[in-house]
């Protein structure tokens, strides 16, 4: 079954499914919930969610093996020099390939669900399902999106995707032996989420994280879209009661979830979006949010759409891997099991959202970042050659921590913030991207979410109520109208003043006792930007004003 062609993919699969005995095409939501706790893929809470638990190696995405088929018709759009574009063998994903059949056909009951990707009929990209596992089925029924009636008039109306899903199966190693990557104790790994982009199939073997197959799919649209002339963005969108877009992008801990469900803001969708000539439109038909340290007080939208109290056929929101005691409630503080712990469920339970998940072109964007350092401040204004330089870069920090509970910030650059899921050269992104902003006048924000006063371990985290105050100055032109200074390091403008808000916390290094550390610290994250900047773009040929916005070491 060597280098098949799309079409007989296709017929094998549709062979396989027309023999099995057992095959539940679309079923309903109800019976999608009855059949996971019946199967006892998982349990429900005492509020009516289903909440389950994973293996220890599927508590997140495992990016190495993640992995792109490598094929001539596709291989120069594709940055292999990007740390999570793997090259996978044609050969190797036909072996999984004919693993999966082989799954189906011994499985007892197969579950099939038809659904879209991209709230915009002009250009959703049809998914199919197949999977042993009725939460799975539920998962994409939280993520992905009904058919719309006039799919016809989608760019990818006759290019349906196929994804096949065995979260809890595993690949035979020996099998695997020399095509698939060493584990550290030297054994091959048995788990593979791979996508074939020309033959429009992906296959998960081995995760049962639900983010793989979300990411997965995401990534193939992020991959499909370019070709269209439509921007994908890892971002939030929502849009206020004068028709105003915004755009909220950041990697995973930034806020990214939390700021755009605002209850004055009708919430587009908090993870991906696609930004075409018509405006923006929503990936998703739901949301995927963590739950680490949530408070009912501070994130009431997501806390309400995971926790509410319903009927447990008629809830369906999916807890993956969080503390659960015996009596149904829970611990959102304990990460004993996984800092990661996740939750899925339908736009539909958040109170203000716009059911079209589509809008015009955005009036803002607002990058976020946590900054562990602390040196950056609140709230900047970037022009358009400082927008491209930071949209490139894609900073944020991430924390590693020790047993003796020593902590030290990570900087982790990951361009047009989300790095994994954007397989195409990068050019691809920032041309359309510029091309966009400058066509429709769309103004930029840097937010820093992260810390103040000293980094982690000895300031303090920026208070969501004060980022949201920031974040509403920006998003209805408060921010426009105040005076700014520029800041020699970071090269971003700062605002002096913002109304309702202390002028002091507004300049980053005012809120550090010790200011010469303030230095030191900044002078040190600048040296990481120019370092990474000229060694990832320093071959590349960018405009000379975007390359004179990098940080450098004062």
């Amino acid at each position: 079954m060597s280098n098949l062609t799309i079409k007989e993919m296709q017929n094998t699969l549709n062979n396989i499914l027309v023999d099995h005995k057992n095959i539940l095409p679309d079923i309903t939501r109800v019976d999608m919930i009855k059949r996971s706790v019946e199967n006892k893929e998982a349990l429900i809470s005492a509020n009516g969610n289903l909440v389950t638990w994973t293996p220890p190696e599927s508590t997140g995405r495992s990016p190495k093996d993640t992995l792109i088929v490598k094929r001539e018709e596709s291989e120069n759009t594709i940055d292999w020099n990007s740390p999570n574009c793997i090259p996978l063998e044609p050969k190797t994903f036909d072996m999984a390939f004919e693993d999966a059949v082989e799954l189906i056909k011994n499985k007892n009951t197969i579950y099939t669900t038809n659904r879209v990707i991209g709230a915009d009929p002009h250009f959703a990209l049809p998914v199919k399902v197949i999977t042993d596992q009725a939460l799975t089925a539920l998962f994409t029924d939280n993520v992905f999106r009904p058919i719309p009636s006039d799919i016809e008039k989608s760019c990818f109306a006759n290019k349906e995707f196929t994804l096949l899903v065995f979260p809890y199966d595993k690949l035979d190693r020996n099998r695997y032996n020399g095509l698939l990557r060493k584990l550290p104790d030297g054994k091959t790994s048995n788990m593979i989420v791979a996508m074939d982009f020309d033959r429009r199939m992906g296959i998960i073997i081995g995760s049962a994280y639900g983010g793989s197959v979300k990411k997965l799919m995401f990534t193939v649209m992020n991959y499909y879209l370019p070709s269209e002339g439509i921007l994908p963005l890892h971002c939030s969108a929502n849009e206020g009661e004068n028709g105003d877009s915004a755009l909220l992008l950041g990697l995973s801990g930034t806020g990214k979830t939390t700021l755009s469900a605002d209850s004055t803001r009708a919430l587009l969708g908090d993870d991906e979006h696609g930004w075409s000539n018509s405006g923006i439109a929503n990936f998703e038909n739901g949301c995927y949010a963590k739950l680490i340290n949530l408070k009912q007080d501070k994130e009431p939208e997501i806390f309400n759409a995971v926790f509410h109290n319903d009927e447990f056929t008629k809830h369906g929101a999916i807890v993956e891997n969080c503390m659960m005691y015996p009596d149904g409630t829970f611990d959102l503080d304990d990460e004993r099991l996984t800092p990661n712990s996740r939750a899925s469920y339908p736009l539909t339970f958040l109170s203000n959202i716009k059911h079209l998940s589509t809008s015009g072109h955005p009036k803002t964007i607002l990058f976020l970042t946590a900054d562990a350092n602390a040196v950056l401040p609140p709230v900047a204004k970037l022009n358009s050659e400082q927008a491209m330089l930071w949209f490139l870069m894609g900073y944020t920090s991430k924390l590693a921590g020790t047993e003796t509970g020593i902590v030290e910030p990570i900087t982790t650059f990951s361009r047009f913030f989300g790095e994994p899921f954007m397989p195409r050269n990068p050019d691809h992104y920032a041309a359309l991207l510029g091309e966009k902003m400058k066509k429709h006048n769309t103004k930029v924000y840097l937010v820093n979410t992260g810390w103040s006063g000293g980094p982690y371990g000895t300031g303090a985290r920026m208070d969501i109520n004060l980022t949201r105050k920031l974040v509403n100055a920006a998003l209805n032109g408060t921010l426009e109208n105040v005076e700014y200074y520029k800041d020699e390091i970071f090269h971003i403008l700062v605002p002096k003043t913002c109304p309702g808000v202390d002028q002091n916390i507004l300049t980053a290094k005012n809120t550090w006792k010790d200011k010469e550390a303030y230095d030191k610290r900044a002078n040190k994250l600048a040296s990481e930007f120019s370092t990474h900047f000229d060694k990832t773009y320093g071959n590349t040929n960018l405009d000379p004003e975007i390359v004179k916005q990098c940080p450098r070491k004062q």
